[in-house]
């Protein structure tokens, strides 16, 4: 099975905010970012598309002309409390210990980067196809981050060293 898994295209959120589970819109480059992704990947070649729910992956997984799945497993992590606040005036005593330790810490009312990591690791491992099949998996730089450090056998607490690029494609 070849995988195609994209980030979602720019969202529509300023700078400094926190935002995962969120669902917040894109930006008016969608259109062009769109035209770039689908340059990567033999579209006519794919016969399923995977996507998170959240809007800013939905709206992409749709541009490629054929049902989509959903799976609230590929959403972004879970910020619980910090959802949509500014990191700079998030309690520095919340933020330090998870700032040290984001691997494992929970963030309040939310998740941690291992548990984002064992939520996309059990959607990969539940995909049952073919090998000479092509799918596309449209979600965020957090499952996609861990997904990665998984396969390329990296420590999650190194894997912010895998760039993960608003509209890239990767191969797997």
């Amino acid at each position: 099975m070849e995988i195609y898994l994209v980030r979602h295209t720019t969202p529509n959120i300023e700078k400094g905010i926190c935002y995962g589970q969120s669902d917040i819109g894109i930006t008016d480059t969608f259109s062009d970012e769109v035209k770039k992704i689908h340059q990567h990947i033999p579209v006519s070649e794919i016969s399923k598309v995977y996507s998170s729910p959240l809007q800013r992956c939905k709206l992409l997984a749709k541009t490629f002309d054929m049902p989509v799945i959903f799976d609230r497993r590929l959403k972004e992590m879970d910020f619980g409390d910090w959802e949509l606040r500014a990191w700079n005036e998030i309690d520095q005593k919340e933020l330090d210990p998870w700032m040290e330790d984001f691997v494992t810490i929970q963030v309040p009312n939310g998740e941690s980067y291992i548990m984002l990591q064992q939520r996309i690791l059990d959607f990969y491992n539940s995909l049952d196809h073919p090998s000479e099949e092509k799918i596309i998996i449209v979600t965020h730089a957090g499952p996609i981050r861990a997904l990665l450090a998984h396969i390329q056998q990296v420590d999650l607490k190194d894997s912010f060293d895998i760039k993960v690029s608003y509209g890239e494609v990767f191969t797997i």
